[in-house]
């Protein structure tokens, strides 16, 4: 019978990142310290350890998202599943909140009308809602590249995010948005290539408020 190892449960996630950073080592593989906690996070969240190698930081992005989450940044995700993993207790007490607009009737509608989807609609009234209320913004996508691309439409145009965490996962479209939002101008956590997820932008949300 295959033995078990004996981990008390606060311990889990401790013993987890120990495990990873181990096997990092024996791989000749350090973690930037700047780093460290957000790709630690991603590799825990996730098992695979490519995102040592795809994950890729605009300079000062981590700082400015801490920066902006401290003034009451508000994040926007593109899935329901990415808001459900977001601390919001945390979030709360830095005056931000969680949105996902997918699902709004609202959202459809504005899709139906624009020939898109409702991830890129949402998007857009992300954007107007910034722009009515001044609140900054964190966009969080692991899910749709139109997102994306929405996004880089509206970047493109004038709005400016705090940052954005661009990882979302699949075939169609999802390397080449990844790519054309690290061209705009933002700050960004992206993973090239075509892995990600909601799971994982929650986590990269998450392990930049554990962080402050």
């Amino acid at each position: 019978m295959t033995e078990l190892e004996h981990v008390l449960p606060q311990d889990i996630e401790k013993t987890s990142f120990s495990i990873i950073e181990k096997e990092l080592l024996q791989a000749g593989r350090k973690i930037p310290e700047s780093y460290r906690h957000v790709i630690l996070r991603a590799i825990h969240t996730t098992a695979d350890f490519e995102y040592f190698d795809t994950l890729t930081f605009s300079e000062g992005v981590l700082d400015r998202a801490e920066e902006a989450l401290r003034r009451g940044a508000h994040i926007v995700t593109d899935t329901t599943m990415a808001m459900a993993g977001i601390n919001k207790r945390l979030l709360a007490r830095f005056g931000g909140e969680a949105h996902c607009y997918i699902a709004d009737a609202d959202v459809a509608e504005a899709a139906r009308d624009a020939g898109t989807t409702r991830s890129a609609a949402a998007v857009r009234k992300a954007v107007l809602m910034a722009e009515r209320t001044g609140v900054p913004l964190i966009f969080a996508v692991g899910n749709a590249p139109t997102a994306l691309l929405a996004l880089e439409e509206e970047i493109r145009a004038g709005f400016c995010p705090e940052a954005v965490i661009a990882v979302p996962v699949g075939f169609v479209n999802v390397v080449q948005a990844k790519e054309r939002i690290m061209t705009c101008g933002v700050p960004y956590i992206c993973n090239r290539g075509r892995k990600g997820g909601s799971s994982v932008a929650a986590a990269i949300c998450n392990a930049i408020m554990y962080h402050m």
